[in-house]
């Protein structure tokens, strides 16, 4: 039934006090994705179905746009970039606009390859950037960055161009168990990784 994993995910996450607002398909349902963890690696392999065609008509309605509108941060993930670049494009330019905090991650390897021209676009709306050590190897592979050096390439990723000068841009690179890069105003600090027990 397309509307069963909708309803499970909706009734979850309100009970977890999570608002909700998602754009149902009739007739596909809810889309799932399957990880497989061995040792320290791990793949994911997702069956997108609905989450393939969000629209922009969904956001453009007053009831729905007014939860961007009463947001204050506003995280989208690089993926929406595949499906609705619009969409992702309509909420940073409202954000930048109205001097509200705008995030987005790079998602993937190949989400900077295949659509970097999408994100490039996306990104002088972006306050905050989140990232791992293969996605923003990609990303400065793909803008020319002509440097493998995680730490210059969050600075590089910094300065950028951005339409919301009021606000300096944040990169935040992760390297697993090694320490977090943070770049921001042209300066780079390292954080470590405190590893913990599995729980």
């Amino acid at each position: 039934e397309p509307l069963f994993r909708s309803r499970q995910l909706t009734e979850k996450a309100q009970g977890d006090g999570v608002a909700v607002n998602y754009m149902i398909h009739q007739s596909l349902p809810t889309g799932t994705c399957s990880v497989l963890i061995t040792g320290k690696n791990r793949s994911l392999v997702a069956n997108l179905c609905a989450a393939n065609c969000y629209s922009i008509e969904h956001i453009n309605k007053p009831e729905n746009w007014a939860y961007v509108d009463r947001a204050k941060v506003v995280y989208i993930g690089g993926f929406f970039l595949i499906v609705s670049p619009e969409t992702v494009y309509k909420v940073g330019t409202h954000c930048a606009d109205a001097n509200k905090i705008f995030s987005m991650n790079l998602s993937a390897p190949y989400l900077c390859q295949a659509f970097k021209d999408r994100l490039i676009k996306a990104f002088p709306f972006i306050d905050y950037i989140f990232g791992n050590e293969s996605e923003a190897a990609a990303f400065a592979k793909e803008q020319n960055f002509e440097t493998e050096n995680l730490e210059e390439v969050a600075l590089k990723m910094a300065a950028l161009p951005k339409v919301n000068a009021k606000r300096s841009r944040i990169v935040i690179i992760t390297q697993g168990k090694d320490s977090i890069i943070v770049a921001k105003d042209g300066k780079v600090e390292l954080f470590p990784v405190q590893i913990g027990r599995a729980v």
